[in-house]
């Protein structure tokens, strides 16, 4: 008995899904300016509305439940899109360093100790030496807090202290990535 409510289920949703998949991905498209997500974001509101369809079918209008979906899905991928750039505007807003004669040989020690290190304490470390970022900044950079990114980057930095065996690790760390400028960037 449960397959007969599965299929007349599934059959009605095959329904709704032909009637309004290009409407609902228009929407996405007009929400969005982006016609490549477009047919993506419709796709997973349908899914989401599959997944409740016990649910939405009942509904009184279930085709405006499911342009809320779309809209909240893409106001979703809108505000990921804005925090994105914003974290690529802060690698590229700090001003350029160009440093004369560079310790080629402490470059490549420290470029070497930081490729050891985990990513989250690397990503730490670059972006309070190299970029000169504020703890705030690297936090809202990482999508991490202020207290991680504190703790993150005292302990990465005791762990290029050891591994460079020297105290002056943090001005060597800051000066080697400095010098690095933008020929890190050609990789």
């Amino acid at each position: 008995m449960g397959t007969v409510v599965d299929d007349a289920a599934s059959v009605e949703f095959h329904a709704f899904f032909e009637r309004h998949y290009a409407e609902l991905s228009r929407l996405a498209h007009l929400l969005t300016g982006e016609a490549d997500a477009a047919d993506d974001l419709a796709a997973d509101a349908l899914l989401a509305l599959w997944h409740r369809w016990d649910r939405v079918r009942d509904a009184d209008h279930p085709v405006a439940y499911a342009r809320g979906v779309v809209a909240n899905l893409a106001r979703t991928r809108i505000r990921s899109a804005v925090r994105e750039r914003r974290r690529v505007a802060l690698f590229w807003s700090q001003r350029e360093e160009q440093a004369e004669n560079p310790d080629v040989a402490g470059v490549v020690d420290v470029q070497e100790a930081l490729r050891r290190l985990p990513f989250r304490k690397r990503a730490c470390v670059v972006l309070r030496h190299a970029f000169d970022l504020s703890e705030k900044d690297t936090a809202l950079a990482l999508g991490v807090s202020v207290g991680t990114v504190k703790s993150q980057t005292s302990k990465a930095m005791a762990e290029l202290q050891r591994s460079l065996g020297t105290q002056a690790a943090p001005h060597k760390v800051h000066a080697a990535m400095a010098r690095t400028g933008d020929a890190g960037r050609d990789r």
